[in-house]
């Protein structure tokens, strides 16, 4: 089918940056609104895309995290896509509870700065 490829083949298009890493966003896949922005290396999207799970890379921490693993707010991932310029993730979701680590529905709820 046009404009698809292997999830090998679009992994190894991705234009990582200098980490390895490319921006993730995590939508609600039935709304579109969007819940938060996280970090991806290429394992961590591997992992996703086999286990339906939002894995992701903590920058902080150094190590994958499975979003919802010790908080229970899990991310079933319903589609992967990637932005025209292949340095961008996009995660539609089925979102259980918040999304944000502060307990709030998005990371951007209440953050409006214009």
């Amino acid at each position: 089918m046009e404009g698809q490829q292997t999830s090998e083949d679009a992994i190894a298009d991705l234009k990582f940056n200098a980490e390895g890493l490319v921006p993730a966003i995590a939508q609600q896949h039935d709304t579109g609104e969007v819940l938060m922005l996280a970090w991806m290396d290429a394992e961590a999207l591997r992992r996703t895309i086999a286990t339906r799970k939002a894995t992701y890379w903590s920058r902080s921490r150094g190590e994958y995290w499975v979003k919802g693993e010790t908080s229970g707010h899990h991310q079933a991932v319903k589609s992967v896509s990637v932005d025209c310029d292949g340095d961008t993730v996009l995660l539609g979701v089925e979102q259980t509870g918040p999304a944000c680590h502060t307990g709030t529905r998005t990371c951007f709820t209440g953050r409006q700065i214009a």
